[in-house]
């Protein structure tokens, strides 16, 4: 399921922007609360296209540009196709139960299809993956044209669609023709969007002197991207730890990578620079190490101005506070008496008031 969540993130391309791709992913789930018993989502190159769900049994643009290029009738077929393949994983999980020997409890079942073209040579690529509760169960292997079971449970499957000759035609139909001609089609829509190129922000961050360097980029887009470290030029793959990337909310991605710097002494430490590259792009983005750039959330020690200048303003403080209290001494000091009154008569101005 490692690779199924790869693709997901990263889809397939990992090449120049002259690869596209179109993939969809469905999940189908058993007894999982607040949420839909079934989902598809469609993406072109790292775009969310489409959405459906068993909740609101409609098919829906995520994409302004896709909005614009189709229309109801277009929707109205993706519905209907949803709807069928709703049908379908509800009855496949109830088929992977049946092999797993399981009844109750909480279960899913995902499906990942599409394909990938090269709009320089042409040359299409395509790729079918189901996974059962996080693990691999069958993949498809467009090159050999066969099923290639990834659990025991999954070996009848693998053998029944090896044998169904029909199935086995359509399959490469789609992923061959009429996947690659939508994903032209959609490419073409989209193509302002989709062929940008926006770089990040980079920031150093370390939560404590003895933590790891962590070397963040965040809002790029595409996500095929690298971020690296490296010391006098050579890229270090030992102490290095790389983070997967993630999505954000806008529709760019994130990256992380952290540097172990508990063997580097201080003076070393300007050798080091992380380094971030962007597919379509031909420089690189590069941060070197510099203690005075991490971002931290631990308290940095007063340098000496900051100290003087501290002690400047509380003597000043104090200075004026003597100075004040004196003057109030002396004002109270010269200021007469007021008259005494008797016990009756402040009494008497008490009752009167």
């Amino acid at each position: 399921m490692k690779m199924f969540l790869l693709l997901f993130l990263l889809g397939i391309n990992g090449g120049g922007a002259r690869l596209h791709t179109l993939k969809y992913f469905e999940t189908a789930s058993s007894q999982v609360s607040n949420f839909p018993e079934f989902v598809s989502v469609g993406y072109v190159d790292d775009d969310q296209i489409s959405h459906y769900d068993s909740n609101t049994m409609r098919a829906e643009p995520k994409q302004i540009w896709m909005k614009e290029n189709t229309d109801q009738q277009y929707w109205e077929r993706q519905t209907r196709n949803s709807l069928n393949n709703q049908h379908i994983n509800k009855i496949s999980i109830e088929t992977a139960k049946q092999r797993f020997n399981q009844t109750g409890g909480v279960h899913m079942f995902q499906y990942m299809y599409g394909c990938q073209l090269d709009d320089e040579t042409g040359e299409v690529d395509g790729y079918r993956q189901i996974g059962y509760d996080g693990e691999d169960f069958i993949v498809y292997d467009l090159k050999t044209e066969t099923w290639i079971a990834a659990s025991p449970q999954a070996v009848f499957t693998e053998n029944k669609w090896e044998n169904d000759k029909g199935l086995m035609s359509r399959r490469k139909y789609y992923t061959t023709q009429f996947c690659p001609d939508w994903l032209k089609k959609y490419v073409e829509y989209g193509r302002s969007s989709l062929l940008r190129t926006v770089l990040p922000s980079v920031s150093l961050l370390q939560k404590s002197p003895s933590s790891p360097v962590t070397c963040h980029a965040t809002g790029f887009y595409p996500n095929r991207a690298m971020l690296f470290w490296r010391r006098d030029g050579e890229e270090l793959h030992e102490d290095v730890e790389h983070g997967e990337t993630l999505p954000n909310h806008d529709g760019t991605f994130q990256m992380s990578s952290e540097l172990r710097l508990s063997s580097v002494s201080p003076e070393d430490w300007g050798k080091y620079e992380c380094v971030f590259q962007l597919s379509g792009v031909e420089e690189d983005l590069v941060t070197r190490l510099d203690p005075e750039k991490i971002l931290s959330n631990r308290v940095k020690p007063l340098d000496s101005t900051t100290i003087i200048i501290i002690s400047i303003i509380f003597i000043i403080f104090m200075v004026l506070a003597v100075v004040g209290f004196l003057v109030y001494r002396r004002v109270k000091k010269d200021k007469p008496s007021p008259p005494s009154v008797s016990s009756s008569e402040e009494q008497q101005l008490n009752v009167h008031e």
